[in-house]
């Protein structure tokens, strides 16, 4: 369920930290777990190492591409608020494991995602998390006082926007669809995906179109 938050903004700028104890433990059984299936025969170490491979390609141009699509495109918009896995599987990124949900930023709402027990987060769209995303600092903080992390960011929000915040799980993961700044009318798909940072698919970062 999404929370509204009505925090004022703080000046702060902390860097938060990696929760390494969490990740490590995670990190040791997963080799654990790779190192089993290998000696059973259920997968090479080739099979292992071209997923890895194929999963370190993926880029947030994934999901920059779904959101410039959704700009241009209101049908295609239409379609990927309504059913998400759907719409980004027409694009070539199916998401098959797990339930995909795109929130749209507007005028009056502002959404951010976190993952508040580990860091459940939509890699077949944005690669691999960033190490806030996953520390403790930010996946306590974002719930209890959205706006003073929002700020630390450097996106800052007028009192009259509505904040919900976004828990991910096991099962369901999400994509901001970022507003699209003003300035931009001319551009195309490609040149509007330019534009489209990880952060703001996350949420804690607003889409600003290139100075001339």
């Amino acid at each position: 369920m999404p929370h509204d938050h009505h925090d004022h903004d703080h000046a702060a700028h902390p860097a938060p930290q990696p929760d390494d104890k969490v990740h490590s433990y995670y990190q040791i059984l997963g080799i654990a777990l790779k190192e089993l299936l290998v000696e059973k025969g259920v997968v090479t170490a080739d099979e292992v190492r071209s997923a890895i491979e194929k999963r370190d390609q993926i880029t947030p141009a994934h999901g920059a591409a779904v959101v410039a699509k959704a700009w241009t495109d209101p049908a295609y918009r239409a379609r990927l608020l309504a059913d998400a896995n759907a719409a980004v599987a027409e694009l070539g990124y199916p998401m098959t494991t797990t339930r995909l949900v795109a929130v749209e930023n507007t005028d009056d709402v502002h959404n951010v995602v976190v993952c508040t027990l580990c860091s459940c987060y939509p890699r077949e769209l944005l690669g691999l998390p960033p190490s806030w995303y996953k520390s403790r600092a930010y996946r306590a903080r974002i719930v209890h006082e959205p706006r003073a992390v929002l700020a630390e960011f450097g996106t800052q929000l007028s009192d009259e926007t509505e904040v919900r915040v976004h828990d991910s799980t096991a099962d369901m993961r999400f994509l901001v669809v970022p507003r699209r700044p003003e300035g931009t009318e001319g551009l195309n798909e490609a040149g509007l995906a330019d534009l489209i940072s990880r952060d703001a698919m996350i949420g804690v970062a607003l889409v600003r179109a290139h100075a001339h």
